[in-house]
């Protein structure tokens, strides 16, 4: 009897239902024998003669010769990156490439198409399993490549679901060795598959992520809706509850979402910091919003209603959902080359509308830098796409009017009646329905108008939804929390005895100017009568000041994150600048409105536009010493800054503009796992009554104390201990050690440690942290010598929280187990040292052993048969030991044994007359022996075949030429005259003719291995 569980693996759990449901959603399976024999060689990822196909049914005017070109176009991408031959290939497909051509009028450019986006039905899809692709040494095979007219355009990945919570880094990582993203990935992987793909899929049934060309780890999201197909139907079609994968395949991969989000969905644009060319795809809410808004606009039974309110919460990416509306409504036929209209009430907001539009090359948007020039745009022809403010649609002066003045509002013309006019206004909650937007509608009379707003609309205020019309898409706090696309944010009120809320002024006051006598304190008093100039009372802001220091210092720094302060007056803002230098606190900056009416103390701290552009570009570089901003009301919206971590609150935020302001700190970074609002004013006292006018649900997750941390982190750090309960002597390291050998159980305690980690690092300094310190230094040692020992990459101190990084690196230092945290190689020095720390034998084998397969692994493609034979004799020596055949000290000598074999290749190589590349050719074409032969004779081989010998050295000599020129490895013309003569020489030596073309790209391989760098 079979037991249970027997057939648990990624094929039957994670592979054969992603195929199933492919083909009931219309792929055809095709086996990949079958395509494999339909390609020019393994290294053509493409399908050409489906492509061909293709290409003639969608351009049946096409020559011979173009439609060469045209599946070259795509097949043979000249380009220096993955990322810019990834660019190159999508304008291709998603905006045609033109071919000259004489069609009976004469040569001409004419737009040739690769896919049939309007008619899905047009196009071939096909899904194939294991699909070889060769790289320059290695040959991948994907688990699942999903193909539209011979193009694959999707790649997916299944891990057995089993394997715990290490399925996730498994499969990205391995998209990473396949596309070589990184150096150590060298050679390794395929990456010319990926130049045509669109969309990567992880998955282990249970759950799955999914990213696009280059995404990296951190940036692999879910898709959680099959969107537009109901939940029940897909149900119907699996014939089961759906599962993760199920949803993710349905809402990604349906042959019409593909193209949609092909065609729609994607972007390059720099990276802020970096300044390299990003690609990127829609997450779920961004697709099924701007999916749904267009179906309103085409089917709304009235012009009126066309319009809607789009709520996506802050940081969620607005600014290309907005984008993507407008890329599929400038390309709806049904709206005649509209004209789009984007409107945000803010200068600041304008230019960052503007630069999202820029960055991403949307086809020539306008900036209406003026009243007069909006009017020009607006008046001109159709097809328009304009990015003004809202106070541009004021009134220009009337004819022979005194200068300055304005018309009577009546008088402001129509600019445009056409009904293929779209608004999408931004923030849409806060200026539209005044007398501008009212103008804005005279103006455009028949315009259809999108509201998008980063908080919820409100209770008491519904003119949002009659101004626009019906919520069109919700997507809320909590949800994109749960979704990673932006961080929780907590809060933490400090100095109760200085918060403005929660006291009353008379005892705030006398706090405050304690050490003044009675006729002093009545004089002030007078002074500071109300809240705002109590609050900016000097002794309040430096005490608030040096908390404030004290906290960045301990709480923030660490991470490399930075913070901005808010204040409740220009005033209050420069006293907290002038008090922050004089304390030495961290480099800041103040950016504040100015008016000429300024008193000289203001006016000192001015800045023109270009200088707070400076000092805004400045604070978002990590690597710029300007760690705090200080601001009263500028940058409370708008502003989107990742590096920001923490909002030092000293104003009385409420609705709508706490909720903008908080958000500052809700962007995701790379390390950081919350955000934090530190609050002097007291308004977390009375969030309730702050947040009143929204509905409870909308707001839910806003902000939460960060004392609702305490329970997350007692339950996280008994999660990581319970891995090491059944130890005894928990000072034993290498008994905890042992412990984390199998792989995954170590996957599945780094996950823990980590979740325990980052609580912790959200604490602390904080008192109640303290007790777990220790623990997350003992744990954290063990984790290290973890790594060291199973030379396991994937466990790296550096994606620890600050503060848990400097606690685990002190505590190494301090018990002086610094060489056993250090993976150290097979021949280094500190190898010999690290031995004799070891305190048992069987520690000391288990090291070498770890140390022999690392060496073996790293080296094995330099001489695959003698490192594959070596790699053999240490299994069995292992098996020997498991088996009790020996003894730890025993096993210990056969492993060095081993070590001097691979020590001594080199003496090998020059007692047969070689060169060490000489000797790994002379492996690749001889036969291999068994094991205990080659034992006997002390060498890998076996007995020295004399002819193979000197075949050996001869081919060696013969393609020497070859692997001397500049960058060979790249040059297919000087591979092909190695592999010629290779074989030349093969078949003069007898070689049987199955054989030769395998030995011959075997040879080349190694050659790139030890001779193409």
């Amino acid at each position: 009897m079979t037991p249970p569980g027997t057939a648990w693996n990624e094929v039957s759990l994670s592979e054969d239902p992603a195929v199933a449901l492919l083909e009931k959603l219309g792929y055809r399976y095709v086996a990949p024998e079958v395509l494999e024999a339909e390609r020019e060689g393994l290294r053509q990822p493409l399908l050409p003669a489906r492509l061909a196909k293709a290409l003639k049914k969608l351009n049946p005017w096409l020559s011979d010769d173009n439609l060469h070109k045209a599946v070259r176009s795509v097949g043979a991408i000249q380009s220096a990156t993955l990322i810019e031959a990834s660019e190159e290939v999508y304008k291709t497909l998603a905006h045609t490439r033109s071919f000259e051509q004489d069609l009976g009028d004469g040569r001409k450019s004419h737009d040739v198409r690769f896919i049939d986006f309007d008619k899905p039905s047009n196009n071939e899809f096909l899904v194939t399993r294991q699909y070889a692709v060769k790289g320059a040494k290695k040959t991948i095979r994907p688990d699942i490549v999903v193909f539209v007219n011979g193009l694959p355009l999707a790649v997916i990945e299944c891990k057995n679901p089993t394997l715990g919570e290490a399925w996730k880094l498994e499969a990205i990582d391995q998209f990473s060795r396949y596309q070589e993203l990184d150096d150590k990935y060298r050679e390794l992987g395929a990456p010319r598959l990926f130049e045509t793909v669109q969309v990567l899929i992880a998955t282990c049934d249970q759950a799955a992520v999914y990213g696009t060309v280059t995404t990296p780890y951190r940036f692999f999201a879910e898709w959680k809706t099959p969107w537009p197909m109901p939940p029940e139907k897909l149900r119907a079609l699996v014939g089961r509850e759906p599962t993760a994968q199920d949803v993710t395949l349905a809402g990604l991969l349906a042959p019409q979402n593909l193209l949609d989000l092909v065609r729609s969905f994607v972007v390059f644009e720099p990276d802020r910091d970096t300044g390299r060319v990003v690609r990127k795809l829609c997450r779920y809410q961004q697709f099924t919003a701007v999916n749904k808004a267009i179906e309103r606009a085409r089917t709304a039974k009235k012009p009126a209603d066309r319009g809607g309110v789009v709520w996506h919460t802050q940081g969620s990416g607005k600014s290309l959902t907005m984008l993507w509306l407008a890329l599929k409504l400038r390309r709806d036929p049904l709206h005649e080359n509209p004209t789009l209209v984007l409107v945000t009430d803010r200068k600041d907001l304008d230019a960052q509308i503007t630069g999202t539009f820029q960055a991403c090359k949307f086809p020539n948007p306008e900036r209406a830098e003026s009243v007069r020039h909006l009017r020009e745009l607006l008046s001109g022809p159709p097809g328009k796409t304009v990015l003004t403010t809202v106070q541009k649609f004021q009134e220009l002066a009337a004819t022979g009017g005194k200068p300055g003045k304005r018309a009577s509002r009546q008088e402001h013309p129509v600019l445009s009646d056409a009904h293929n006019l779209f608004v999408l206004t931004d923030e849409a909650h806060r200026t539209q329905y005044g007398g501008l937007a009212a103008n804005m509608r005279k103006a455009l009379p028949n315009a259809a108008f999108f509201g998008f707003t980063g908080t919820p609309i409100d209770k008491k205020d519904r003119s949002t939804l009659s101004t626009f019309g019906p919520y069109i898409d919700t997507y809320t706090i909590e949800q994109a929390v749960a979704d990673g696309a932006t961080v929780p944010i907590f809060y933490e009120g400090r100095l109760p005895a200085l918060r403005i809320i929660g006291n009353t002024l008379d005892a705030l006051f006398d706090r405050v100017f304690a050490d003044r006598s009675t006729e002093e304190r009545e004089a002030i008093k007078k002074k500071y009568a109300n809240e705002q100039t109590l609050a900016g009372a000097p002794k309040r802001v430096e005490a608030i000041c040096l908390d404030l220091i004290d906290h960045y210092a301990k709480a923030i720094q660490p991470g490399g994150f930075k913070a901005q302060v808010v204040a409740c007056t220009r005033e209050n803002a420069v006293l907290y600048k002038e008090t922050l230098d004089r304390l030495h606190g961290p480099p800041s900056a103040i950016v504040i409105s100015g008016s000429n009416k300024d008193a000289a103390h203001l006016v000192k701290h001015h800045t023109s536009e270009d200088q707070r552009k400076t000092l805004i570009d400045r604070f978002l570089a990590k690597d710029d010493p300007l760690k705090v901003l200080v601001v009263c009301d500028m940058l409370l919206t708008g502003f989107d800054a990742p590096i920001e971590q923490v909002m030092y609150l000293d104003s009385p935020l409420k609705e709508h503009t706490l909720l903008q302001a908080i958000a500052r700190v809700n962007r995701t970074a790379q390390g950081k796992s919350y955000g934090l609002i530190v609050d002097y004013w007291g308004v977390s006292e009375a969030l309730t009554e702050a947040l009143e006018i929204f509905a409870p649900a909308e707001v839910k997750g806003a902000m939460a104390p960060m004392t609702d941390e305490l329970p997350r982190l007692e339950a996280r750090h008994a999660a990581a201990l319970g891995y090491f309960a059944r130890v005894k002597d928990k000072d034993d390291l290498h008994a905890c050690i042992a412990v984390l050998e199998p792989e995954d159980v170590r996957a599945e305690f780094d996950a823990a440690f980590k979740r325990f980690s980052q609580s912790l690092d959200m604490l602390l300094p904080d008192p109640s942290a303290l007790p777990y310190v220790a623990d997350a230094r003992w744990l954290g040692k063990i984790r290290q010598s973890a790594a060291a020992k199973f030379r396991d990459s994937k466990i790296d101190i550096s994606d620890c929280g600050a503060k848990v990084r400097k606690l685990i690196e002190e505590a190494v230092a301090a018990d002086g187990i610094e060489i056993l945290v250090k993976p150290i190689s097979l021949f280094a020095p500190e190898l010999e040292d690290k031995l004799k720390k070891l305190k048992t034998p069987e520690a000391r084998a288990s090291e070498m052993e770890h140390a022999l397969r690392d060496e073996i692994h790293v080296r094995l493609d330099d001489d695959p048969v003698f490192f594959t034979s070596l790699r053999e004799r240490l299994e069995q020596i292992i098996e020997d030991r498991k088996a009790k055949r020996i003894d730890a000290a025993k096993q210990m000598l056969l492993f060095d044994e081993v070590k001097k074999k691979i020590h001594n290749r080199a003496q090998t190589a020059e007692t047969l007359g070689l060169s060490e590349t000489g000797l790994a050719i002379y492996g690749l074409i001889s036969e291999r022996k068994p094991l205990n032969a080659a034992e006997t004779t002390g060498n890998a081989y076996g007995k020295v075949d004399e002819a193979k010998k000197e075949l050996a050295s001869l081919l060696e000599e013969q393609i020497e030429p070859q692997v001397s020129l500049v960058d060979w490895v790249h040059k297919d013309d000087v591979q092909r005259e190695m592999r010629r003569r290779i074989k030349r020489q093969l078949r003069a030596a007898g070689f049987a003719g199955d054989t030769i073309d395998a030995t011959a790209d075997s040879i080349v391989d190694l050659m790139k291995r030890r001779r193409g760098r």
